[in-house]
């Protein structure tokens, strides 16, 4: 059986950041789910659907070609054969992810293509229903979290940095309304899988979160 690990957690969690690293100190691939549910959203905007149309937005997913390849031991996602990997990280795509992925259709063809990746190797997976779905029989999961005011801290700092300007009010109740429709959603809410190991990174620096992080893998599955 490959090792498979599930890491989830809200928006601002650090999940990507935190699980490239682990991922790579142990030595295995790491697959960021919401770059996925990113490239359908860029292709539902591409083609003018409306993200409120379930019929629209399901259509639109059973016809887009998404697909996830590495290079250099990183993550690349492909839309139409097209590298979107920076193109998916901007405010307008990142919303829109969060609602063409309330749609049912749209989460059962993104779980199944993650459970297929999934199946071909050892690989941790961060998400936001990977412990409770996609990797539900993993011995390994964690839900990674921080206070809302910390992490939209964090996420503040990195808007500064990229030139945006954006008060920091504004971006903890975008932060906070967020939250609120991932964990009320109908299909596959963020929630904390009942065997998953807490870890609140508040009062934690980055290297204290991936070195507890393999700490809890390496109890689970050894040291590689």
């Amino acid at each position: 059986m490959p090792m498979n690990i599930a890491i989830d957690g809200p928006v601002g969690a650090g999940k990507s950041s935190i699980a490239d690293a682990v991922a790579g100190k142990l030595g295995i691939l790491h697959l960021d789910t919401g770059a996925m549910y990113r490239a359908l959203a860029l292709y539902a905007l591409r083609s003018g659907v409306e993200l409120t149309d379930e019929a629209a937005v399901s259509a639109c997913c059973a016809q887009a070609d998404i697909a996830v390849g590495y290079a250099d031991g990183r993550q690349r996602t492909l839309l139409s054969g097209e590298d979107v990997s920076d193109l998916i990280r901007t405010g307008e795509v990142s919303a829109a992810a969060s609602v063409v992925s309330k749609w049912p259709a749209v989460r059962e063809r993104m779980v199944a293509l993650q459970q297929e990746l999934a199946r071909k190797g050892n690989m941790l997976i961060d998400g936001r229903d990977i412990g409770t779905v996609v990797l539900a029989d993993s011995p390994c999961k964690i839900y990674l979290t921080a206070s809302a005011e910390e992490r939209a801290r964090r996420r503040y700092l990195q808007n500064l940095e990229k030139g945006d300007n954006t008060p920091f009010e504004d971006v903890l109740a975008a932060l906070n309304a967020r939250d609120a429709q991932d964990m009320g959603r109908a299909v596959s809410p963020l929630r904390q899988a009942e065997d998953a190991v807490l870890v609140d990174s508040t009062d934690m620096t980055r290297e204290e979160v991936v070195d507890a992080i393999v700490r809890i893998v390496e109890g689970i599955y050894g040291k590689q």
